[in-house]
C-alpha cells in the first residue's frame, strides 16, 4: 500500500469517528478499502454486526442486496453506499414478475432465497439461505419439494446432499461460473499438494474436484485449520491479499486469475471518503418490503 492510499485510510478513518459511521467491507473489495473498514467479511455477517453497534451512519462497500440487507436489519441508520450502481449480476437474474410466475407452475411449495437476492426479492421468500447454512436451512423445512432461488449453480450442488426436490432458477453468479474444471486440474499438475476450496456458487464439476466446499468466511476458516500449507482458492480472488496476511507461512493459489468481479472492484478509498463526506447515495427499502424481507432472515436465523 502506497503512502496515498494510507493518507485517504486515515482521513476516512478520522471522518469516520466524527460522523459516527461503520465502514463494512465485503471479503471481495479491493484490499486497501477492507483497510479501511472497521468490519470486513461476508454479506449478512456485516449487516448483522453493523445492527449490533451504536453507530449512526453504515457505509457499506460491496453490491446493492448488501446495503439493502444492513438497512433491513437496521431500519434506524442511515445506510449509504460508496458507488451506488454496483450490483450482483446473480441477483438481478431474478425479478419479481419472475418468481411470482415460477410460485404460480409449483403451488404450496415454499421458497428458499439465496441471500445474494434483492431486497423486493427476498420479501416474496418464506426463508433466506447463505450458502454456509443452505442446507441446514432446506433440512428445517418439512416440504418435499421447494423452489431455490436464484443460484442455479448452488442448487446443484445442493441437490447432491437432500433428497428433497429442488425447483431451481437458472441464475449464476458469472465470476464464479467462469472457473472450470480444466483450470483446477491444471493447478493440481503444478501444485499435488494444494488442497482445493470452493465456494458453492461454483460450477458442479468443479465443486466435484473440492476439498472443501465453503462459504467465504468457511475459506478463512478452513486455511487456519488445516495442517496443509499449499491452497487452491476457488472463490473471487479479493478474499487473497487477506488470507495471505494473516496465514504466514502458507501459500495460495488463485483458481483462476479471471476470478474478479467488476462490480465488486468498482468502489475506491476516494469513493468511500466522497461518500463520508455528502453522506449520499443513500439505499432505503420501503417499509412493506422491509416487514416482509425480515421475515424470511428471521426464519433463517431461527434455525441456523
Amino acid at each position: 500500500m502506497d503512502g496515498k492510499d494510507e493518507a485517504l485510510i486515515r482521513d476516512i478513518r478520522r471522518l469516520a469517528a466524527e460522523k459516527n459511521a461503520v465502514i463494512l467491507a465485503h471479503n471481495y473489495q479491493r484490499y486497501e478499502v477492507q483497510q479501511a473498514a472497521d468490519l470486513f467479511g461476508d454479506s449478512l455477517g456485516l449487516s448483522r454486526q453493523a445492527a449490533e453497534t451504536s453507530a449512526r451512519m453504515i457505509v457499506f462497500a460491496g453490491v446493492f442486496f448488501m446495503a439493502e440487507s444492513a438497512k433491513i436489519l437496521s431500519p434506524q441508520k442511515k445506510v449509504v453506499m460508496p458507488v451506488l450502481e454496483a450490483g450482483c449480476p446473480l441477483a438481478d437474474t431474478l425479478t419479481v414478475e419472475s418468481l411470482r410466475a415460477l410460485k404460480e407452475e409449483h403451488p404450496g411449495a415454499p421458497v428458499v432465497c439465496y441471500i445474494n437476492t434483492n431486497a423486493a426479492i427476498k420479501a416474496e421468500c418464506d426463508i433466506c439461505c447463505t450458502s454456509a447454512n443452505m442446507l441446514q436451512v432446506v433440512e428445517s423445512l418439512p416440504d418435499e419439494k421447494l423452489l431455490f432461488v436464484p443460484d442455479k449453480n448452488m442448487g446443484r450442488y445442493l441437490q447432491t446432499q437432500t433428497s428433497k426436490e429442488l425447483i431451481l432458477w437458472k441464475g449464476v453468479c458469472p465470476t464464479h461460473h467462469r472457473l472450470k474444471k480444466e483450470h483446477i486440474l491444471e493447478l493440481r499438475r503444478r501444485h499435488p499438494e494444494a488442497k482445493f476450496i470452493a465456494h458453492p456458487e461454483c460450477r458442479l464439476d468443479v465443486l466435484e474436484l473440492a476439498d472443501a466446499i465453503r462459504s467465504t468466511t468457511g475459506f478463512f476458516k478452513y486455511a487456519a485449520e488445516s495442517d496443509a500449507t499449499e491452497f487452491i482458492i476457488g472463490t473471487e480472488t479479493g478474499v487473497l491479499p487477506r488470507m495471505r496476511e494473516v496465514n504466514p507461512g502458507k501459500t495460495f493459489y488463485a483458481a483462476s486469475e479471471e476470478m474478479v468481479c467488476p462490480n465488486m472492484k468498482m468502489t475506491t478509498l476516494e469513493d468511500v471518503l466522497s461518500v463520508l463526506e455528502t453522506e449520499e447515495n443513500e439505499v432505503d427499502v420501503p417499509a412493506d418490503i422491509r416487514e416482509k424481507a425480515v421475515k424470511a432472515l428471521e426464519r433463517m436465523l431461527a434455525v441456523t
